[in-house]
């Protein structure tokens, strides 16, 4: 049967931050999803301590465990194999569990499906905590004052609290108005994953190198593709020792050169002018205002 949309969350060691991920796409917490039919696959990638399927479906009536029988340090496979498997007429792929979802995430990704047969729906994400987690794990942030954090802003009474306690991630510094280096929930039409093939296996860096902006850039390049940006929906990355954005020591260079390596060139952000769809909500008030001001400077600078 085919569902409205499927939901990719690939995890690894995500005992603490998965659980929340998947509370944050549930029926319980996503709104205007009462209409639609949709799946959460969470993949499994070689955890010491899998999580049961028992335990996936508390997290969520919609979720399923996908059993992952060869784990790689890098997430691709999980990913292909998943999609190989996604029920949904679109797919939306989180290469990293830990990022938890606005609740209007799942029901404007399917809205905004409908406004191109090649849409490309990206979202901005954000980091949890004062700064970038590159930066705030030096000054005494870690999972013990998140949990604090998330606890004292009640975010499950309203999810849209997660933007009072975040900041912008750095592939989504220049803000809503601008399109990011990289969307951490992107969703396309199952046809056309199926057609670009899904993630690119060659990518074999530990948590994929750039393989999530490999794939983004090339289909913002695509002059077929409509490319949008979801506006007042995001993603809020929870520290958890990931291999880039919460390592202590970067791992750009290693991770580029593997790139050049697939690619045959240098690494080359997205230039591509999106199209915006959502709603501004109140809570994104302030960031919006800074993104303006961002966007207004890229203008002079151009000019």
């Amino acid at each position: 049967m085919t569902l409205d949309l499927s939901v990719i969350v690939i995890g690894y060691e995500m005992g603490r931050e998965l659980p929340r991920t998947i509370r944050s796409l549930s029926p319980m917490l996503q709104r205007g999803v009462e209409t639609m039919s949709y799946e959460i696959i969470v993949a499994d990638n070689g955890s010491a301590r899998p999580p049961t399927a028992a335990e996936v479906a508390t997290w969520s009536p919609h979720a399923r465990l996908l059993p992952v029988p060869d784990p790689q340090a890098s997430p691709v496979p999980a990913i292909n194999l998943a999609l190989e498997q996604a029920r949904g007429a679109v797919v939306g792929i989180f290469i990293d569990g830990a990022r938890m979802a606005s609740p209007g995430l799942l029901a404007t990704a399917l809205k905004a499906s409908h406004l191109h047969p090649r849409a490309v729906i990206g979202t901005l994400a954000f980091h949890l905590g004062p700064d970038v987690q590159m930066r705030s794990i030096h000054q005494g942030y870690n999972q013990q004052v998140e949990d604090a954090l998330l606890s004292a802003a009640a975010w499950e009474d309203d999810p849209y609290r997660l933007f009072d306690i975040s900041v912008f991630a750095g592939s989504s510094a220049q803000g809503w108005l601008m399109v990011p280096a990289e969307t951490n929930a992107l969703f396309l039409h199952r046809a056309h994953w199926r057609e670009i093939g899904g993630f690119d296996p060659r990518f074999v860096a530990p948590g994929g190198g750039l393989a999530n902006l490999d794939v983004w850039q090339r289909l913002c390049d695509d002059p077929r593709n409509e490319v949008i940006m979801l506006l007042g929906e995001a993603t809020f990355h929870q520290i958890h020792g990931g291999i880039a954005t919460n390592a202590t020591a970067s791992p750009w260079n290693s991770f580029h050169d593997e790139y050049v390596r697939v690619r045959g060139k240098d690494y080359r952000k997205p230039d591509v002018i999106p199209s915006l769809f959502g709603k501004a909500h109140p809570k994104i008030a302030q960031s919006l205002c800074a993104s303006a001001e961002t966007y207004q400077k890229s203008l002079n600078r151009d000019q």
